[in-house]
């Protein structure tokens, strides 16, 4: 066996959310979450996302959040496997409306803390290490009623108020924490990324950027919170990563691909470096955007920057300067063209193992602060045969060879904290609403319409990934 260059202590885990997994939806006293009005894809999952107000005012038939795969209820399940598998560490989120079920509540919701209490618990009796993000899509809705979400500057001190309330309670629980999901995607899905809505605006990308600088705000106000109160603490950022590559050697393609690049390392600048990016003013300027920014607030940026850079890989992406070239653009979230050097999963994205390599050298060389790889795997439809075995070889390629570009990252100099692929479990999409969309080393009952017995099971790439951990990286065969 090759001598592994997976550190010693390196965190081996797994990643979910809290909106995707949890379910009781409304149980003991939690209040409502964006998702939680999302209805499945064949039933407009897409339209209600971009359009909130009437995903408020529309019943549907089937809400995949409503229940989910019941987590909330079969933690202890769940958390035992995780062990099994060998897991060091357990990304997950806490639900904001389930402790502040209206957001700018006096007080906190004591049941919703207390599920957290024996969530740590239970991480805590097998040794898993929590890695905990703060907001993951999960701006309460009554926020977004009320004061239009992240647009709204009081959502600074509803956020920190909650901050406040989790670092004391979790104290010598939680030592990793990530203020914000993916915060980019505020400029993808703003009512997912912000409890936003843009639509109607005169210029809604001055609106999307004015909620992300409340947000960048808010972040180096918990980071500075969370090391006053427990020194210990270690506070992260997180960025949806994916290197873009130029379509050809036409420097036109090469300028759109730095050009999309920055577009998320934007926020990852302020977070890591402390400061707006210089080709921001340009950017702000040609776009008519105008931040009202505060006095204090460019210290406090300044002052409190992110201990590591977490990051969520799943394929790379490619774009050209010619619209015509553009018009071939496949969908998902980001957009991108098809690369023909590349396959594609189910869902058409596109498997770039050596796409991720190249993300954690870009991100590593930019900010020189530890990285986090905190979300990163396969949806595909998985087969359960008659004798109750699952055979997702094809997860265990995607997992096997995104393991050891991240090792080759390692020898390039690159230092990474730990990896928790998404959904270790079976969980509801976060764009499709799926069940189908499976990620996880475990496989759940579940099905699109929600049925199922939401039993578990073991699928192989539930061993191939116990003997990785087992072997600190060295063994992935």
């Amino acid at each position: 066996m090759t001598k592994s260059p997976f550190p010693e202590g390196f965190l081996w885990g797994g990643a979910v959310a809290a909106n995707q997994c949890e379910g009781a939806y409304l149980e003991d006293g939690k209040g409502l979450s964006p998702v939680d009005l999302l209805p499945s894809v064949e039933e407009g999952r897409w339209e209600a996302a971009l359009n909130p107000k009437k995903a408020l005012e529309t019943t549907y038939n089937y809400y995949p959040s409503h229940e989910s795969i019941d987590f909330y209820h079969r933690y202890k399940e769940d958390i035992a496997l995780f062990a099994e598998m060998g897991f060091k560490s357990f990304r997950l989120s806490i639900s904001w409306p389930r402790i502040f079920p209206n957001g700018d509540d006096a007080t906190p919701n004591e049941a919703g803390l207390e599920f957290y209490d024996r969530v740590f618990a239970e991480c805590a009796k097998y040794g898993i290490e929590p890695v905990v993000t703060i907001n993951h899509f999960d701006t309460p809705v009554e926020l977004f009623k009320k004061y239009g979400g992240w647009k709204n500057r009081k959502c600074i001190d509803f956020y920190l108020n909650f901050c406040d309330v989790i670092f004391k309670r979790y104290k010598g629980q939680v030592k990793y924490w990530m203020t914000f999901n993916e915060i980019n995607m505020i400029l993808h899905l703003p009512f997912f990324g912000g409890g936003i809505d843009v639509n109607g605006e005169a210029n809604p990308e001055e609106v999307k950027y004015q909620a992300a600088h409340h947000q960048l705000v808010a972040s180096a106000m918990a980071t500075k919170l969370a090391h006053e109160i427990d020194p210990e603490n270690q506070v992260g950022c997180m960025l949806a990563a994916g290197t873009t590559y130029a379509f050809s050697c036409d420097p036109k393609d090469v300028w759109k691909a730095l050009e999309a690049d920055r577009e998320g390392y934007f926020f990852i600048d302020v977070q890591a470096r402390g400061y707006y990016p210089s080709y921001s003013k340009r950017f702000f300027k040609e776009n008519n955007i105008n931040l009202v920014i505060e006095d204090g607030d460019l210290d406090v940026l300044k002052n409190h920057t992110v201990d590591y850079v977490a990051f969520s890989y799943y394929s790379s992406r490619l774009t050209s300067a010619d619209p015509e070239v553009m018009k071939e653009t496949e969908g998902n979230v980001f957009a991108t063209l098809r690369n023909p050097n590349l396959e594609a999963s189910e869902w058409g994205w596109q498997i770039d193992p050596l796409g991720l390599r190249i993300t954690m050298n870009a991100i590593y060389d930019r900010y020189q602060k530890p990285l986090f790889v905190v979300e990163n795997g396969l949806g595909a439809v998985d087969t359960v045969e008659a004798d109750g075995s699952i055979n997702d070889d094809y997860r265990i390629d995607y997992m096997r060879e995104h393991v050891r570009e991240m090792g080759e990252a390692i020898e390039d100099g690159v230092d990474l904290i730990g990896y928790t692929p998404w959904g270790c479990i079976d969980l509801v999409s976060a764009g499709s609403g799926e069940m189908k969309k499976r990620y996880g080393f475990i496989y759940v009952d579940r099905d699109n319409e929600g049925k199922g017995t939401l039993n578990r099971s073991k699928k192989k790439s539930f061993d191939w990934y116990k003997k990785v951990i087992e072997s600190n990286g060295s063994d992935l065969a």
